[in-house]
């Protein structure tokens, strides 16, 4: 079955609100805005070849203006309001700019095939290169693992970025 053009929407339990707020270890995850607007942007263009590298994908493609940016983020904003998809800007708890992290449906990000539809929500992130020289790429993912456990209903998730931080256990 070809399934190239499908987007498996979110299955989520009555009621449920995605948190605008979410915390592990020293990262803060805030629902995005078009109030992150300059961090976002100056983030995005110091980060291009780091998200290339790690995240994958075709975006950016190169470097961001403003007015584009903030489109995105309204789109953003509209989907995470609706339930269609949630991403969120990181940060530290001293308040720096990490990067982002997306739980969009299957799908959305690559295309849909038999195999995925096991999965119930495509996970990827990124962070800027100083993030990423303190780690925090690796405590990033670990920070979803624990947000996908405990703050959604999601229990099948696809991690789509192209390198996986392997945690000890």
């Amino acid at each position: 079955m070809d399934l190239r053009g499908f987007i498996r929407r979110f299955d989520m339990p009555t009621g449920f609100t995605a948190p605008a707020l979410l915390a592990f270890d020293d990262i803060r995850a805030y629902a995005i805005t078009r109030e992150h607007l300059r961090d976002d942007v100056a983030g995005i263009n110091a980060s291009i070849e780091l998200i290339r590298r790690t995240r994958g994908g075709s975006w950016p493609s190169g470097p961001v203006t403003e007015e584009y940016n903030y489109v995105d983020l309204v789109w953003h904003e509209c989907e995470f309001r609706d339930g269609e998809s949630f991403t969120y800007v990181l940060y530290d708890a001293a308040g720096t700019y990490l990067g982002c992290c997306y739980l969009y449906p299957m799908g959305r990000r690559r295309s849909l095939t038999e195999e995925l539809l096991a999965y119930d929500v495509d996970v990827s992130w990124w962070v800027t290169p100083q993030a990423y020289e303190r780690d925090l790429y690796a405590t990033a993912h670990r920070a979803l693992l624990h947000w996908l456990d405990t703050e959604f209903p999601f229990t099948a998730p696809f991690w789509s970025n192209i390198e996986i931080p392997q945690h000890g256990s």
